[in-house]
């Protein structure tokens, strides 16, 4: 793609669809990618470790993929859990065309893909699952962790995958330095050179007194 990234708003390349076949959720399905987004020929492997490592999604409630591109978790996440509501967010406008077109095609009804700035503010998330684009720079992608991270319902969880040569560990530092309060950050999995990285939201402790007879 030359000086063009997949995070860009518009590729201004070829689109270049083409189908592929790919393992989600269990289930092999076939589905739509194009160039200008990240990985169009398969599941990457950062992705494929974090579907193989990562518990069942939540059954209900609103689930996250961040930076989707063509949907391979957002389409995992709906697979797995028909009765919730999947937010895939990008913001390559062609990927979200792509995850609408897949989840259409697989007749997923409960995917919304979407910009960031469109995912309603009164939205909390049962789980956020994503293989973040490092690349960006640390500072957006920092900026974008602390909002989204942030959206997590109580006793939730967010599951990051991260190669270890982009910087996995020093991530899981910042992670948890920056949610010291009300979260934990482990280390899940390592698998192929990835870690996938575990932040916890816990529950509010009670701060009421019990008054003994």
């Amino acid at each position: 793609m030359g000086s063009e990234h997949y995070f860009s708003a518009s590729p201004a390349g070829p689109e270049k669809l083409r189908r592929i076949r790919a393992v989600l959720a269990g289930r092999e399905v076939e589905v739509t990618t194009a160039g200008g987004v990240f990985s169009p020929d398969h599941v990457d492997a950062g992705t494929a470790v974090l579907l193989g490592n990562t518990p069942a999604p939540p059954p209900g409630g609103h689930l996250l993929d961040l930076g989707c591109g063509w949907g391979p978790i957002a389409l995992s996440l709906a697979l797995a859990s028909p009765h919730a509501t999947v937010w895939a967010v990008d913001v390559n406008e062609r990927a979200l065309d792509l995850v609408r077109r897949n989840a259409a095609d697989l007749g997923l009804d409960n995917v919304n893909a979407v910009l960031p700035g469109n995912v309603p503010d009164d939205v909390s998330f049962r789980t956020i699952w994503s293989n973040p684009p490092i690349r960006v720079g640390k500072n957006e992608l920092h900026d974008m962790l602390e909002k989204w991270v942030a959206r997590l319902d109580e006793r939730s969880d967010a599951w990051l995958v991260v190669a270890r040569n982009l910087g996995s560990d020093s991530l899981q530092r910042w992670l948890a330095a920056t949610f010291d309060s009300g979260y934990s950050v482990t280390r899940a999995a390592t698998s192929r050179g990835f870690r996938v990285l575990r932040v916890r939201r816990h529950g509010t402790p009670r701060t009421d007194t019990i008054r003994l007879p």
